[in-house]
């Protein structure tokens, strides 16, 4: 498959609260961005058809399709992958995953020269979505394995005695995470995962030959389906 030079991605994201779609088209970025719980999927498509007239392409005009895997509301996923699907389908393009913790990440490397994220997303019922992540070459990293757990289970394992950048609604809901070190920061600017953030770990990841067919697109829930499915309202 030839792709082309810059790349040319678009990214979506519906995993969390937060809505997202960015484009990047010869070196320029396009993204919209909303805080639209339960809209994603009035939201998503609109916001793609914006960005592609202003850059004046057309779906067919992409190289790959970047999508928020998870983790997040099992809705949230769901949305993300059915819609990247069909989109892809239709040009038969390729898709890449991406972290929605990662994504966060990089917003703060790429945004705040954070050197080491720590990402929290409330996951309800007492838990958290946690990630750990470090800068390599201005790409967010992750360490360790990301994983659903209490907070209390937590183990930090970035270096305590740096700066560690913390983002995420799970520091709101459970501001005790802040205090595992003296020098973690909680960043406010960064609460839910933004497309635009993605456009650069899904560069590095086609770079990593880590893109696959549709058929191979594969969310990430890191929790029991049937346990979000039990809970009603939620998104």
């Amino acid at each position: 498959m030839t792709f082309h030079t810059p790349l040319r991605i678009l990214a979506l994201d519906t995993c969390t609260e937060s809505c997202s779609a960015a484009l990047t088209y010869e070196g320029k970025v396009f993204s919209r961005i909303a805080d639209a719980p339960r809209q994603h999927s009035q939201r998503l498509l609109p916001m793609v058809d914006e960005i592609l007239k202003e850059a004046h392409i057309s779906l067919a005009d992409i190289d790959v399709i970047a999508y928020g895997r998870g983790p997040g509301s099992f809705t949230g996923i769901r949305i993300c992958t059915s819609m990247t699907q069909g989109l892809a389908l239709g040009q038969d393009l390729p898709v890449i995953g991406i972290s929605t913790l990662a994504a966060m990440a990089q917003m703060a490397i790429s945004e705040h020269n954070a050197e080491q994220v720590f990402c929290a997303i409330d996951a309800r019922m007492n838990e958290v979505y946690v990630g750990q992540f470090v800068s390599e070459n201005g790409i967010a990293t992750l360490v360790g394995l990301e994983q659903v757990c209490t907070p209390d289970l937590i183990e930090l394992q970035l270096n305590t005695n740096e700066p560690i950048v913390a983002c995420g609604t799970g520091f709101t809901a459970y501001p005790d995470l802040l205090a595992m070190a003296d020098k973690i920061c909680l960043l406010t600017q960064v609460t839910y995962p933004d497309a635009r953030a993605m456009l650069i770990l899904a560069e590095d990841g086609v770079a990593k030959k880590q893109h696959t067919s549709v058929e191979d697109l594969a969310p990430v829930y890191l929790r029991d389906t049937v346990t979000w499915k039990k809970l009603p309202g939620r998104e």
